[in-house]
């Protein structure tokens, strides 16, 4: 039976976009990545830092952000154009063919509006359906998508998605056809025990081990949307998942030790 070719997704955010130096070392980085790759980027602070010169104040619950009229507005703006611009010309210049998408561009993440339940999030997406011929088509033709975490409800109605789990369903969508390594990448080298310790790193979790930490309360609530979409993408079977910094990607992809390793 033929190998199936390895795609690696990579979701990055909070500092690693903020600050410029950073964010050249990892495009830098992601451009030596061999082979297929796609990049998922969110926006965090820096919306939040536009928002307030706006007057836009940023709201969260649990990790995700409550996204009212005027933020969605906000993040649009600030994730599906200068973010994702940036990115993409970047990568440009380190001659990766990259092409900057949104949900809405070819019907590539289709989503409705999250029910209302104990928190309103606002217009805020759960996804229903990615359109994984679309992303195998541009794979095929090398090219490297940048997607920002912006989704669509097919109805003319764009929505705020987390870009964890835009890169987790994106990653179950594509798993029957290639092997998929999914990289969750944050400001941290992985999940910490302390959230005060940098060197405090758990190396692997379990399903088992997961809810025995959440019992004692030893999970950031930040945290938890990401380690929720790395169980869901193992559940679905994609073949690696690691949580941890953005920092040398390239070199972590390859030795495959670094970060926290999320298994069965």
């Amino acid at each position: 039976m033929k190998n199936k070719e390895v795609v690696n997704i990579i979701k990055i955010g909070g500092k690693t976009i903020d600050n410029e130096e950073a964010l050249a070392r990892f495009i830098t980085s992601f451009s030596k990545i061999p082979g297929q790759k796609i990049l998922v980027h969110g926006g965090g602070i820096l919306a939040n830092q536009i928002g307030e010169k706006m007057g836009i104040s940023p709201h969260f619950h649990e990790g995700r952000r409550i996204t009212d009229e005027e933020t969605l507005n906000l993040i649009t703006m600030v994730y599906g154009g200068l973010i994702n611009k940036k990115i993409v010309a970047k990568l440009q210049a380190l001659k990766v063919n990259a092409i900057g998408l949104s949900g809405a561009d070819a019907n590539l993440l289709k989503a409705e509006k999250r029910a209302v339940k104990t928190i309103d999030y606002g217009f805020a997406g759960d996804i229903q359906k990615v359109n994984k011929d679309f992303l195998e088509s541009l794979l095929t033709q090398k090219l490297t998508p940048v997607i920002c975490p912006i989704t669509h409800n097919g109805k003319g109605q764009l929505l705020n998605t987390n870009g964890d789990t835009i890169a987790m369903e994106i990653a179950c969508a594509l798993q029957t056809q290639f092997e998929v390594n999914l990289w969750l990448c944050f400001d941290k080298k992985g999940v910490l025990l302390d959230v005060d310790d940098e060197k405090s790193i758990i190396p692997q979790l379990n399903p088992k081990s997961y809810a025995e930490l959440l019992s004692k309360s030893l999970i950031y609530d930040g945290m938890k949307p990401k380690l929720e979409n790395a169980f869901q993408a193992l559940k679905s079977g994609v073949s690696k998942i690691r949580i941890g910094s953005a920092d040398d990607i390239d070199k972590a992809i390859a030795d495959q030790k670094t970060g926290t390793f999320i298994c069965a």
